[in-house]
């Protein structure tokens, strides 16, 4: 599942999971509609932005952590703000990947986590 406020990062979400040969279960344009949808669909996994609309990406992994413990997130992110990353880390994410991002490293931390 992709959460993300940007049409086109959500686009280039897409083509990384069509091109891991994944499924797409879902995607949510805000905060609110992540977990939500999260709730519904209980995707594998998560990839998130940190900066959105409604809730933040922050709020979105404590919420989802809360009621779905083993939830797997990636959180992709623009911030460079390290405690702000490192609180992510501790509230569960998996793993964080900076924007601009490249495609094989989003790739290659999908499958790690989805191994895990």
């Amino acid at each position: 599942m992709i959460a993300d406020d940007s049409d086109s990062i959500r686009l280039v979400l897409q083509d990384i999971i069509s091109i891991g040969k994944f499924e797409l279960a879902g995607e949510a344009r805000d905060g609110k509609e992540a977990v939500e949808k999260f709730s519904a669909i209980k995707p594998d996994l998560l990839l998130l932005d940190l900066a959105m609309p409604k809730k933040d990406g922050l709020t979105v992994i404590k919420e989802i952590k809360a009621s779905h413990p083993d939830a797997k997130i990636i959180v992709i992110t623009a911030t460079d703000d390290q405690k702000l990353i490192n609180k992510c880390l501790e509230e569960g994410a998996a793993s964080c990947i900076s924007k601009p991002f490249d495609f094989d490293k989003v790739l290659a931390t999908i499958k790690t986590v989805l191994k895990d």
